[in-house]
């Protein structure tokens, strides 16, 4: 597997049999490998409110690659700039920036990344904004653990007293039976006494007939 998702990187060769002294895996020899040229949008390697260090994509030796760094401008050609080495440093402008490095192996390019230099105060409002996120986030990673918590307590107290438990849930469900029951009994009684009263004129219909005859 390549270490890197794009432009070079270097991936391992592992045997899984015949290794020396009865390991299971064992990495043979290391190889190069390649991804996707264009690398998207980077992040530096550091930076302060005055300046910005960025570093194009590269392995090791540094020195194998040709670097080719630019200064993109909107609806125009970007600037070459002088600058020829892995890493690039500028000071911060009073607009931002964009550069764009391209990696270069025997003049062919293997990777491109792009970064974007904010201004002092844009950098600022950008650092001001994140306590307020990180507030939001360490508390509801807070409420989340005191929840988790909660349930794991929960689950340990019905483990120890499952016995207890269980009567308890027997005792609910009995005394849940047994208005069910009496309701059932009221509802033949119910029913019965509905029932008399068309029984009795049946009675008296049949003693006058056979009175009758």
């Amino acid at each position: 597997m390549c270490t890197v998702t794009c432009g070079v990187g270097i991936r391992e060769v592992i045997l899984t049999n015949g290794c020396p002294g009865g390991e299971s895996k064992c990495i043979v020899r290391v190889e190069e490998c390649r991804g996707p040229v264009d690398c998207g949008w980077g992040r530096p390697i550091s930076e302060s409110l005055d300046s910005v260090r960025m570093a194009c994509t590269h392995i090791s030796p540094v020195n194998r690659f040709k670097y080719i760094w630019k200064l993109l401008r909107p609806e125009q050609q970007p600037v070459i700039l002088v600058n020829d080495s892995a890493i690039l440093e500028v000071r911060r402008e009073v607009r931002p920036l964009v550069f764009e490095c391209a990696t270069l192996d025997n003049n062919e390019i293997v990777a491109s990344i792009k970064f974007t230099v904010y201004t002092t105060s844009e950098l600022q409002m950008k650092r001001s904004s994140r306590p307020d996120t990180d507030a939001v986030l360490v508390f509801v990673l807070t409420i989340g653990v005191i929840i988790c918590i909660f349930v794991i307590f929960v689950l340990i107290f019905i483990i120890i007293n499952w016995g207890a438990v269980k009567s308890f849930w027997g005792e609910k469900s009995s005394s849940t039976e047994i208005p069910s029951e009496l309701s059932l009994v009221r509802y033949k009684d119910s029913t019965s006494l509905d029932q008399s009263p068309t029984e009795i004129p049946g009675t008296e219909d049949d003693a006058l007939s056979e009175w009758n005859e």
